[in-house]
């Protein structure tokens, strides 16, 4: 019995240690959902897809977000493109970039 109680306890303490290590208010979701409800308030639904992710520094992130935005009743989706900047967590700065990419290219070295 005093095993089965150590056991338990063990467990218990094990998961109430891992517990803070789930998605925060830091997690990339989390940033995104918000960028698209500010960018998109009227939308009755939208889907968004990463394409690619690069980390800058430490805490800095850019993130190449592809999305569609279902509008209002009767009208088509639209598609957009966007690279995100999240710095320790937060969105810092976004720029719709064209959907083909024709003036986007890698930066050269």
């Amino acid at each position: 019995m005093t095993l089965r109680w150590t056991i338990v306890l063990g467990l218990a303490i094990s998961l109430w240690t891992v517990a803070p290590l789930h998605a925060g208010s830091g997690d990339i979701s989390t940033v995104i959902e918000g960028f698209m409800a500010k960018q998109f308030p009227n939308a009755l639904g939208h889907v968004w897809v990463v394409n690619e992710t690069q980390w800058q520094a430490d805490n800095e992130l850019v993130v190449d977000l592809h999305t569609i935005v279902m509008g209002q009743a009767g009208s088509s989706p639209t598609e957009n493109r966007f690279l995100l900047l999240i710095v320790s967590g937060k969105l810092a700065a976004a720029q719709n970039i064209p959907l083909d990419g024709a003036d986007c290219h890698a930066e050269q070295t």
